[in-house]
């Protein structure tokens, strides 16, 4: 983790511009098409939330906007971001949040997932640190909004991510996904920019 020195980064002024607003955070959805993506983890047997996770954290740490935080207050930049995601229980409807270390490899990332969840029977086992990316499933409903609870923090700048129910549509097999930033961090042409690197990551895994 290093501090943001703000006489010198090039977004000190944005970064001002929306520090104090009322609701700094915004959301963003669109599609996916994870065809080529859900081929490949099949044939492998792997979970798709596991591997979907692993992949948009790839490609988000490979973005520096989306690896800053505030730290008592203060702009810092993590050099890696970890992962906390939520994982239901069928038996009571009832969800955990689960914490995983971010790896190199898609393959490390399933094996420690799949062994973390399954050793976790608490629902949550402590306070989420700065240094992760959160995600949520939606499976029900292939949606085209969503929104998210508040707690009023300004202070929140952890990348929120979620993504709803598949579907065939065209011949391809499409994914709404919503990513929900803190504005004195991430502009649309971050988010623009991991659209692209993901789309591309999903459509070459091999």
């Amino acid at each position: 983790m290093k501090k943001i020195d703000l006489a010198n980064w090039e977004r000190t002024l944005h970064y001002q511009i929306f520090r104090n607003y009322a609701q700094p955070q915004y959301c963003v959805t669109f599609d996916l098409d994870v065809t080529h993506f859900l081929d490949v983890i099949k044939k492998r047997g792997y979970s798709f939330t596991f591997s979907f996770v692993f992949a948009v954290s790839k490609c988000s740490n490979q973005i520096k906007e989306f690896r800053c935080r505030f730290v008592d207050g203060e702009p810092v930049i993590f050099d890696k971001i970890h992962t906390a995601f939520t994982y239901l229980n069928k038996d009571t409807e009832l969800f955990k949040v689960v914490n995983v270390e971010m790896t190199d490899t898609l393959e490390e990332y399933v094996t420690l997932a799949s062994e973390t969840e399954q050793a976790q029977k608490d629902y949550f086992t402590a306070p989420l640190g700065n240094d992760v990316f959160q995600f949520s499933a939606f499976p029900w409903v292939a949606y085209t909004h969503i929104s998210h609870t508040d707690s009023g923090n300004k202070n929140n700048a952890t990348p929120l991510f979620d993504w709803g129910r598949y579907e065939k549509r065209n011949g391809k097999i499409m994914l709404p996904f919503s990513v929900q930033v803190h504005h004195s961090f991430v502009d649309g042409v971050h988010i623009g920019k991991l659209a692209e690197n993901l789309q591309l990551y999903l459509n070459t895994l091999s």
